[in-house]
This record gives C-alpha cells, structure tokens and sequence, in this order.
C-alpha cells in the first residue's frame, strides 16, 4: 500500500536578520551625523575663539571701550551674527552709522541698521559726511530729519574729511550745522577728522567740542589731549557679520 505523502509546511523566511541590518544602518547613519555636528560646532567655536583673540590683539591698550563705524560701504550687515552671544557680543560696546551726505543723500543701509540697532538697545549713534560748500543749514536739516533722535542715542556727528576752497568758508559752514544739530537735539555734536586735519585745522579752533581722531601710521595723543574722545585707529578691521573690511575705534568713554 502507498505511504501517505507528508506536506510540510514552507519554511517562512525570516525578517528578522533583515531588520536588525536596517537599524544598524540607520543607527550608525544618525551617530555620524551627531558627530559631524559635533564637530562642526566646535570648528566653528574654535574659529570664532581665533577671531576674538586676534581683534583682541589688535585693540589699543588703555581705553575703555572699542566700537565700529560702518555705512553702505560694508553692505547689508548681519547684526545677529556680529551679536551672537559668546562671540563678538561682549566685544563691541558701541556703533557708528551713516545716516547722510551733503542735502540729498541717504545712507542706503541706514534705516535697517537704525531699526535693528535700536530694536536690540545696543549702544549707537549716526552722523553726517559734511559737503564744506553745500549750504550747512540745508544739511544739518537733512541730517535731522533721518536720524530723529531717540532716547539713548549717542551723540551725533559730524564727518570732516573734504577740503573746502576756503578754510574761513569750511569753519563758518560747520557752525552753522554743528549749532542747528545741538539746537534741535539737545546734544552737542562730535567732530570726526584724520589726523592731520585736527593738527592743520582744528588744534586751535572749536575747542568747546570733542574730537573723534582717525590715524592708522601714528597714535594721537589721546591721553594728553582732553579734546580727543575717540581714536579710529584702523580701516582694516574683520569682524562677523560683514565681508567687507570694517573701521574699527576705541574710546576714553566706557560704553560697557
């Protein structure tokens, strides 16, 4: 008689091998990307260390606090990056902003760093590139009628840099805005030259004002001189924030 035929059952492949395969394959895929994170981070904490301390090496000793001025020429600025905290936010006490030029002319960067400035309370002020032989009312209204002082600004100033036809012409012209600027705002200007203009030109005059020096090749004698508030000692400085190269001052005030 034929023996009965067995049917076995099929034996059911197992998923198990497979699966554990997958996990490990995502387990290992997300550890190296924690650690590609970690180590970013700390590449990235590791250049902004080297960056802090090479500005740090290059401030001037003895004054109480560093600050920048930017305008255009340094692009739309990254505030946030320049501020972030444990970078360059313990660095930079305060800043400077073009606001305008001449009787026309507006900074095209200054409303948003005016806004973004203001709406983070950081310690800034605006000032003026001064046209010698524009008519100084007319610019010290346009200055104005930008900056619109608020509660905590610092003193506003005016940028001496260009020649007049006639020296008699230039100080005239610079009364007249430096006194409608103090009548309107309360506050009496600031007078940012070089080096040489101040010796030239300023040693001797407006000497109820405080003068903003800029002079990269020697010092001015900022201890000695009461006149002198701030030292722009360079044009050459790197900071977050912005690509382009940046002034940086340091000041007798303690913006901290």
């Amino acid at each position: 008689m034929a023996k009965r035929r067995v049917l076995r059952p099929k034996k059911k492949v197992k998923k198990s091998q497979s699966n554990k395969k997958v996990i490990l394959f995502l387990g290992l895929g997300f550890l190296f990307i924690i650690l590609f994170l970690i180590y970013f981070f700390q590449v990235k904490e590791i250049q902004i260390r080297k960056k802090k301390n090479e500005f740090l090496k290059s401030i001037p000793s003895g004054f109480s606090s560093v600050g920048i001025d930017i305008s255009h020429h340094q692009g739309e600025m990254d505030w946030k990056k320049l501020f972030r905290k444990n970078a360059f936010d313990t660095l930079i006490h305060f800043v400077y902003c073009k606001a305008s030029e001449g009787i026309t002319h507006v900074d095209r960067e200054w409303k948003k760093n005016r806004v973004w400035l203001l709406k983070n309370n950081k310690n800034h002020g605006a000032y003026h590139f001064f046209l010698p032989d524009e008519d100084p009312l007319l610019q010290a209204k346009h200055f104005l009628s930008l900056w619109k002082k608020q509660d905590g600004d610092l003193p506003p100033v005016l940028d001496i840099e260009i020649e007049a036809k006639d020296l008699k012409v230039l100080y005239k012209n610079m009364t007249v805005w430096l006194n409608e600027v103090e009548k309107i705002s309360g506050m009496r200007p600031i007078i940012y030259t070089s080096l040489n203009f101040y010796e030239e030109k300023f040693h001797s005059t407006f000497m109820n004002y405080k003068f903003w020096i800029a002079a990269y090749s020697r010092k001015p004698d900022c201890i000695n001189d009461d006149r002198i508030l701030h030292w722009q000692f360079t044009e050459n400085g790197i900071i977050p924030g912005t690509k382009e190269k940046v002034d940086i001052n340091v000041s007798k005030i303690d913006f901290k």
